[in-house]
Formats: structure tokens, sequence, C-alpha cells
């Protein structure tokens, strides 16, 4: 069983735009581990809802595809999750 996870995220207001960009960069990076099941780690954004307030003030979302719940946890510990 493939296990989807997802997160949405939104920003304070007074982070930059590049490092909202950057942020962006790690988590790209993510979809390199091997509990990352083929790789397969989509990161998008911003978005594009309109009108925006209909987003809730999320602006990025991370969608990330694992094996099964231990590769999850595996993902969720890894040093690099953290980071």
């Amino acid at each position: 069983m493939t296990l989807i996870h997802v997160v949405l995220f939104k920003f304070r207001s007074d982070v930059s735009v590049e490092h909202k960009a950057e942020f962006v960069t790690e988590l790209k990076k993510l979809k390199s581990l091997p509990c990352v099941k083929d790789g397969r780690l989509i990161v998008g954004g911003p978005s594009v809802t309109d009108p925006i307030e209909r987003s809730k003030g999320f602006e990025f979302c991370l969608i990330s595809y694992h094996e099964n719940l231990k590769a999850l946890e595996e993902y969720q510990a890894s040093k690099e999750h953290h980071w």
C-alpha cells in the first residue's frame, strides 16, 4: 500500500520571497531520500487561488509518496526532514 503524505505551508507576513524560494529548494531535496517511493515528491506553489482568501493563507504544498507507514516514519524522523 502506498501512503500519500500532504503538507500545506503558510508563512508569516514578514518572511521574504527569497526565504520562501530557499525553503522550496530545500523541500525538493527530500525527494532523494530512500524512504520516498520512487523519488515521488512534489512541491507546488505559490498559490494561485482566486480569490486568494480561499486558500486560507496557505501558499505551498508538499506531496510525498511512501511505500508504507514505516517508510513515512523514516521520512519524518530523518535529519533532512527536520532541517
